[in-house]
């Protein structure tokens, strides 16, 4: 049974919006998982574009998991932008020289980590994710969120901040698929079970 090429850019036919992501990236900072989309209004190179404040210096990272679907305008929030939150300013000094170079002595910005973004995660339209956030695997992320602090697995969040609106399963649900992990399954078994995939009776996928 076929299955598309994992190592495709465009994986739709005539059509160069929708990229599976990893093929596309060139940043080393950016780890993308096998099968996870990225679709664009304009052009997928965007994405990258939309990793802010993603400097070497800092060597901080995103990191996507595998059968994500990411959709245009998203926003990644790296730990570049963060400033002094504990000083008396918050203004970068050291930047400007001139006899402001010393400023930051013995001093460092914060660090909040790294973005980390689970499996089979569904980002909406104009999401905002910020620096040091973890996304659990199976959650949605609305249209226009803003996510300031980690989401469970298999949870929908909205809003700015992103609070929850609800699980996508039960509680007895969400364990087993945790511990099914149907994402690092062969291509093979996935493939032979897409119908099961796409209905909601786990336990077609537990025989």
């Amino acid at each position: 049974m076929m299955s598309p090429n994992k190592n495709i850019k465009f994986p739709l036919e005539n059509y160069d919006r929708l990229c599976f992501l990893k093929n596309v990236i060139k940043n080393p900072n950016i780890i993308v998982g096998d099968y996870t989309y990225y679709d664009d209004f304009e052009n997928v190179e965007n994405f990258e574009k939309n990793v802010k404040y993603h400097f070497d210096f800092v060597g901080d990272k995103l990191i996507i998991g595998k059968f994500c679907m990411l959709a245009s305008d998203i926003k990644f929030i790296m730990n570049g932008a963060n400033h002094l939150t504990k000083a008396i300013t918050t203004y970068p000094f050291a930047i400007f020289g001139n006899g402001w170079e010393n400023a930051m002595e013995n001093k460092t910005y914060p660090q909040k980590g790294n973005i980390n973004i689970g499996n089979d995660v569904w980002v909406g339209y104009n999401a905002t994710i910020m620096s040091g956030v973890t996304i659990g695997d199976g959650a949605i992320i609305a249209a226009n969120a803003t996510v300031i602090k980690n989401v469970e697995p298999y949870s929908i969040v909205g809003g700015n901040p992103a609070i929850e609106i609800k699980k996508r399963f039960s509680k007895e649900k969400i364990s087993k698929l945790l511990e099914l992990k149907w994402w690092n399954w062969d291509i093979e078994k996935i493939t032979n079970n897409v119908q099961n995939l796409t209905d909601d009776n786990i336990d077609k996928l537990m025989e």
